[in-house]
């Protein structure tokens, strides 16, 4: 059976006028209702007290739908896991949504579904948003931007340029997981593998990481470049090299199969639920602890230090003894992953 206007988004839904309200109420207003949202052109909200982080991401993601989350899920964990990894509890965020003309209208009320879900898991509010419609190939299903706004916490001060040498170097669960995930949902290689992605909200580990060990110098979140593109970015801020124990990196068999296969570096993969620390080494074992006891940072180990050799440099301890430099990738491994 063919689909009718009311199956699919129309131009009609973006124009403004009685179609774009229906969408709206079917879709959105149904599903991200709270105190602040209203119908009028902006949320007004109480002020935070103390100092406030703000953050503003685009995600177009292809496919829209993967294993373990979709668009709208990753939309919101991508925006609220930026807040965290700067000390901020995430209280806010807006939605702009760009739609192509002719996505299932099905499709878009469980991307909304998920966002709605994945905020009240990570205690956020969607307060304000946007949408329009884009002509028939002009995108590619559904392009979502969130920005967030969230309180920082007292006493906490993170940031690419604070890590010392002698710190230690954590990595809260198994890499690449994400990559390899929207690798073989693209169905390119004729791979058929169990992949998840580890998408998720990560405020509740943040929290208990710095009520632990509040000095935490370092939170970044392994998103697109993964895990190895953090290290080097941490590197170069701090100025400092990083020694990385190859053995002690996590990674999934089924992934490590995966990237022997495509001859891919499971460090280089996308995560988009786990999180690169850098903390005092006298206090890595508390930070563990703590971080462990959380849902989605229960594999966390220590995979590296923090040195004053080669600065800028991340150099990877091998299993048989030896040292060799992390190769830089260069180009890009897979387009539209986040």
């Amino acid at each position: 059976m063919a689909m009718t206007t009311q199956d699919t988004v129309t131009l009609a839904h973006g124009a403004g006028g009685r179609q774009t309200a229906e969408l709206i109420e079917r879709v959105f207003r149904t599903q991200f209702q709270n105190s602040h949202l209203t119908a009028d052109d902006a949320a007004v909200l109480p002020a935070l007290s103390g100092c406030m982080a703000m953050t503003t991401d685009g995600f177009i993601v292809s496919p829209a739908f993967f294993p373990g989350g979709n668009v709208g899920k990753l939309s919101v964990c991508g925006t609220v896991n930026d807040l965290a990894c700067m000390g901020a509890r995430p209280r806010y965020l807006s939605c702009a949504m760009v739609v192509e003309e002719g996505f299932p209208m099905e499709q878009l009320e469980r991307i909304a579904a998920a966002m709605a879900q994945t905020a009240q898991e990570a205690g956020v509010e969607i307060v304000c948003g946007d949408t329009k419609v884009a002509g028939r190939g002009q995108a590619d299903g559904v392009f979502i931007t969130t920005t967030g706004v969230g309180e920082l916490l007292p006493g906490v001060h993170t940031g690419g340029a604070l890590a010392k040498p002698g710190d230690a170097v954590l990595v809260t669960g198994d890499v690449g997981r994400h990559g390899c995930a929207i690798l073989l949902a693209r169905d390119e290689f004729g791979i058929e593998a169990a992949v998840e992605s580890d998408c998720a909200p990560l405020w509740g580990a943040v929290e208990a990481l710095l009520d632990a060990v509040s000095d935490t110098h370092v939170i970044r979140d392994a998103t697109r470049g993964g895990v190895g593109t953090v290290l080097y970015e941490i590197a170069g801020q701090s100025g400092v090299g990083i020694r990385l124990d190859a053995a002690s990196v996590p990674v999934d068999p089924k992934v490590r199969g995966v990237c022997g296969m495509l001859g891919l570096e499971p460090l280089y993969l996308a995560c988009e639920g786990r999180l690169v620390v850098v903390t005092p080494q006298e206090r890595a074992e508390a930070a563990l602890a703590a971080l462990r006891a959380t849902p989605y940072a229960v594999g966390a180990v220590q995979i590296g230090t923090v040195t004053d050799a080669r600065p800028g440099a991340v150099v990877v301890q091998t299993e048989f003894g030896g040292q060799t430099l992390l190769p830089q990738p260069t180009g890009e491994l897979l387009p539209r992953i986040c």
